[in-house]
């Protein structure tokens, strides 16, 4: 199979699907892989390394789009590329549809197929290919909110961790999974008070285990209501797999909290568990409303790419193996799939994106 690795367009995003070891193994399998000229600087990786181990750089996208058959990816694709897309393309990226009934629509009408990385299950329930950006996006957000506190940018002028003789930050994280239990472990290990909330009690216990200073509790709203007016910083990662993130902090919350107080809303690909959060980027990541300091930025781990390209790269590779050598018939991949002949065939994106405005709108 012929097998595209595009340059990703969306603003600060320097991922690149696959480096170039991963392209090797691509190519060893028997297949050919074309790689868009400057599409893996951002992470470090030069075109001649691809060449280096067998890949064709294409001097455009066009070009690229019109020879390969599967389109392998980082971010969703944007309104320039609509066109690049054919009916014949396996589409093979993170793609978070339920909050993007655009993309959803013009998906359909192209009529290729779609299986999005976020919606890839494993027998146990499991994300393999969420987990490494959701690793990376939790250690971010207390990397960006402990920064976002400082007085310059804005916040309550508030060592994360404190110091002898002073108060420690607290942070309130909503969601215990793969990003929001990364969140906790950092924050707890610079020093912060920090409380979780999270529906299941193993999670919950996992996360008490993490040190003294963390408590973690079920998400009751009033327990939570009562956390976020005395947070500094508050990182939403709450996830139904493929689905519309739930708003469960709410502007009434958002409100009560301290004036600088950061919110990071780990979510935003899925619309987002915060009321008064909206889509950033990392031209201009930041906004103040309700006199808090909202982070909204949609594709986090880009802050990162040589990291996160190497990290998604390894999880991918088995999988862009198996879509290369058979298509969708993977039972992990066919759960993954989210769009095929111009229909909506994932559960939980077609409930979402049920009554939700199209592209034209």
């Amino acid at each position: 199979m012929r097998i595209g690795v595009p340059r990703e367009v969306k603003p600060y995003e320097g991922r690149i699907a696959l480096v170039p070891d991963a392209v090797s193994a691509l190519v060893a399998a028997g297949h050919d892989v074309l790689v868009e000229t400057a599409a893996g600087v951002g992470s470090g990786y030069a075109d001649g390394e691809y060449e280096a181990r067998g890949a064709t750089v294409t001097s455009t996208a066009a070009d690229l789009y019109a020879q390969a058959d599967l389109i392998v990816k980082v971010k969703e694709p944007t309104e320039p590329e609509y066109g690049w897309l054919a009916a014949r393309h396996i589409l093979f990226s993170y793609l978070h549809l339920a909050a993007n009934p655009g993309l959803a629509a013009a998906l359909q009408r192209i009529g290729l197929q779609a299986v999005a990385f976020e919606t890839v299950m494993a027998a146990d329930g499991s994300l393999p290919l969420l987990a490494p950006m959701s690793d990376i996006a939790g250690r971010l957000a207390v990397h960006i909110g402990l920064n976002l506190l400082h007085a310059p940018a804005g916040g309550r002028g508030l060592l994360l961790g404190g110091v002898t003789g002073t108060e420690r930050g607290h942070v309130v994280v909503v969601g215990a999974g793969e990003a929001g239990g990364n969140a906790v472990r950092v924050a707890a290990a610079l020093g912060a008070r920090v409380t979780v909330f999270d529906r299941l009690r193993a999670r919950q216990a996992a996360m008490t285990a993490v040190g003294d200073n963390v408590t973690a509790l079920p998400a009751y709203p009033h327990a939570l209501a009562d956390a976020t007016a005395d947070a500094d910083l508050v990182i939403g990662a709450v996830l139904v797999p493929g689905a519309r993130a739930p708003r469960v902090v709410t502007r009434d919350m958002v409100r009560a909290m301290r004036r600088g107080s950061v919110i990071i809303d780990i979510a935003i690909d899925q619309g987002g568990c915060v009321e008064t959060m909206r889509p950033t980027d990392y031209r201009a990541p930041t906004y103040r409303e309700e006199d808090v300091v909202h982070f909204g930025v949609t594709n986090m781990p880009g802050a990162v790419p040589r990291t996160a390209a190497q990290a998604l790269s390894a999880t991918i590779l088995p999988y862009v193996l198996a879509l290369a050598h058979g298509g969708v018939k993977d039972t992990q991949l066919r759960g993954g799939l989210n769009v095929a002949e111009g229909r909506i065939t994932h559960p939980a994106v077609a409930e979402s994106l049920a009554g939700a405005p199209g592209e034209d709108d």
